[in-house]
């Protein structure tokens, strides 16, 4: 728990770095340098500068995930991210003081960077180090850090605390309290113990590692079956990102990791809360409260991720409907519209995307795809952010019906194409893969309809492990 807290520290820096420009938005260095009031459209066409380099930031940094934690390690890629968080903090504490809203800027390009660096650490790290039957519950803890992190820049950006003319730089500048703590607390937690046996054929220091983190001498099967892996990787060239794409045991799993990411950032649930500061109703801070307590933790490891997804993206569907119908009559009743809406993200599409993507591939391809998959969440958040003030004057509420149509599509695509994983170790959920490209071994059996050879009982029970519902898929298009 130290360890995987720790970590998500580097989730809490994105949540509330997410979250906390909300609070300086109309403050301005304009006024003291150019000695009159900044006008209304260069103050929003600045303002929305600030958010979008932000999202532009995340795009370089997730796509940098692989060139760290293969050459320097999970942890130690976690360590050395923080230094953005320091920088950034000085960039954007002392904006104000210089008078410079292009430091304010360039300071949110950089923890944009940060953060998308810590999208991919995070989930990548707490997934090595969690056993099997924990994995699921332990990986939405990185959402949870990231509601908690929005919540908190809520709290602080209040203009009685510090969302005021003279406190936002500190408001800003608290992103370097957690890099520090994080700093502090880090050396404390081991490395992962897939890292050091897989990537850095450090048996001894696997074991011992494994054992701190078990609490018991009885980790051979585990020990076991990472060294199992690591033979499947040697058999294997290096996993570059253009390779996920071109190798057939790759692509399927990368097309439903991307499909998974796009399902979180067109769900629309950052257009909500944009569309209610648009119109004035001042209860995001009230949202962002059910984000914080509306999680899957206790019953991803349960349901599965799969039920828990469709239950969430149809959940969504449901509710931007009715909150379509309420914000043109009932504009006060659709808070609790949007409360189901938010409910019902944070059930689904909030964590899961993020900590299936590493169950879904090996310790080789695991980087790259992270990295892939990270990116197009970031593509996708900042093509929602930079578009949908336009898309909301063209069609008012109405927009709402793109998002429930997307979230239906998504539905669909998750229910023929999405596997279960709750339960398998990363080695199975490979393998599954491996059977369904034709590139598997001969203890996997039972062909699905799809070309899906699943585990049979007699190699071990695994029926559990890689489930597909055996259907005609209706996506053969996509």
């Amino acid at each position: 728990m130290m360890a995987v807290g720790t970590a998500v520290i580097g989730s809490l820096q994105f949540g509330y770095n997410t979250g906390v420009i909300n609070a300086p938005q109309n403050v301005s260095t304009w006024s003291s340098r150019f000695s009159e009031p900044i006008p209304q459209t260069t103050l929003t066409a600045l303002w929305s500068l600030s958010v979008a380099i932000f999202s532009v930031g995340g795009m370089l940094g997730s796509f940098s995930v692989g060139l760290f934690v293969n050459r320097f390690g999970r942890r130690n890629s976690m360590l050395m991210a923080n230094v953005l968080a320091f920088i950034s903090a000085i960039f954007m504490g002392f904006s104000k003081l210089a008078a410079s809203f292009e430091m304010l800027t360039i300071g949110r390009l950089i923890v944009g960077v940060y953060s998308g660096l810590s999208t991919g650490f995070v989930p990548m790290y707490i997934e090595e180090i969690s056993p099997t039957s924990l994995r699921g519950a332990l990986g939405t803890l990185h959402q949870l850090g990231v509601v908690i992190g929005i919540l908190m820049a809520q709290i602080f950006g209040i203009e009685s605390i510090m969302g005021n003319a003279s406190l936002w730089p500190l408001l800003l500048g608290f992103t370097l309290l957690p890099a520090v703590l994080q700093c502090v607390l880090l050396p404390l937690c081991p490395e992962s113990p897939r890292y050091l046996l897989i990537n850095c054929n450090e048996e001894s220091k696997a074991r011992s590692v494994l054992i701190k983190l078990r609490g018991t001498d009885e980790v051979s099967e585990e020990m076991e079956e990472m060294k199992e892996e690591s033979q499947q990787m040697m058999k294997e060239k290096k996993v570059t990102i253009p390779e996920l794409f071109r190798a057939p045991m790759y692509r399927q799993p990368i097309f439903v990791a991307i499909m998974l990411q796009l399902s979180q950032q067109l769900s629309g649930i950052n257009a909500v809360f944009i569309y209610i500061f648009l119109n004035g109703q001042n209860i995001d801070r009230y949202v962002h409260l059910a984000h914080s307590v509306t999680t899957g933790l206790f019953v991803v490891e349960r349901m599965g991720r799969r039920p828990l997804h469709l239950i969430g993206l149809m959940g969504m569907a449901v509710s931007a409907v009715v909150t379509l119908v309420l914000l043109k009559w009932m504009s006060y009743i659709s808070i609790v519209a949007i409360f189901s809406f938010v409910a019902f993200f944070e059930i689904g599409p909030g964590p899961i995307p993020w900590f299936i993507v590493a169950e879904l591939f090996s310790q080789g391809p695991r980087p790259a795809a992270i990295a892939v998959a990270g990116f197009s969440n970031w593509s996708a958040n900042f093509l929602v952010g930079m578009s949908f003030q336009y898309i909301e004057q063209l069609c008012g509420p109405y927009v709402f019906i793109i998002f429930t149509i997307l979230l239906l599509g998504f539905f669909v695509f998750t229910y023929f194409k999405v596997p279960e994983t709750k339960g398998c170790t990363f080695d199975e959920i490979a393998a599954g893969f491996r059977q369904s490209a034709g590139q598997g071994s001969d203890k996997y059996s039972d062909t699905g309809p799809r070309g899906l050879e699943l585990p049979t009982p007699e190699a071990g029970g695994l029926c559990n492990c890689i489930t597909y519902h055996r259907t005609i898929t209706i996506l053969g298009v996509l």
